[in-house]
């Protein structure tokens, strides 16, 4: 039994060495075979040139608002034209920053606040249903599925962006040129 532990102990040691590299370039993998797709395809719906919102953008961020006004664009104002923007840009971004592994722990931070904003805006504004945890139904699209994609994101927030990235050849050019 005792050589049965040393040898978990050694299987365990050596997976947590390879953790640092590992787990923040898998993240970033699985965010663009995953979640880039989704992010730039949900972006390009709320534009439709740089700086005009597109009448979906409304629909999709201020559900209640946009209803109240007769879906008349022209009524809502520069809060909601500031709003529209920053998130169609930042759903732009940010995912794009996270593959680079550019700014990484920044784009994390940011996705994690979008994604956030993006559960509450489906539960509160557009009443979808969140799921529940503990649930044995693994496939809500609210708690379930988001809480996935934080997880991933908060992988890249506390592990930086991995060796293979711009964020390391930043910090080695860096390096050097201080030395």
């Amino acid at each position: 039994m005792t050589s049965l532990i040393r040898l978990y102990d050694g299987f365990a040691a050596g997976a947590a060495r390879q953790a640092d590299w590992l787990l923040p370039t898998l993240a970033r993998a699985l965010f663009a075979a995953v979640l880039l797709g989704y992010f730039w395809s949900s972006a390009m719906t709320k534009l439709d040139g740089p700086f005009t919102p597109s009448l979906g953008a409304y629909a999709q961020i201020f559900p209640r608002v946009f209803e109240a006004v007769g879906y008349d664009a022209s009524q809502m104002g520069l809060w909601h034209w500031l709003v529209v923007i920053a998130g169609a840009w930042a759903e732009f971004a940010l995912p794009v920053l996270l593959v680079l592994g550019l700014f990484t722990r920044l784009a994390a931070l940011g996705m994690v606040g979008f994604v956030t904003v993006q559960s509450l805006t489906d539960i509160y504004g557009h009443a979808a249903a969140p799921g529940a945890w503990f649930d044995n139904a693994p496939d809500g699209l609210i708690l379930d599925q988001r809480g996935f994609w934080i997880f991933l994101l908060l992988v890249l927030l506390c592990k930086g962006a991995g060796p293979i990235s711009a964020d390391r050849f930043l910090s080695t050019a860096n390096s050097r040129l201080t030395a």
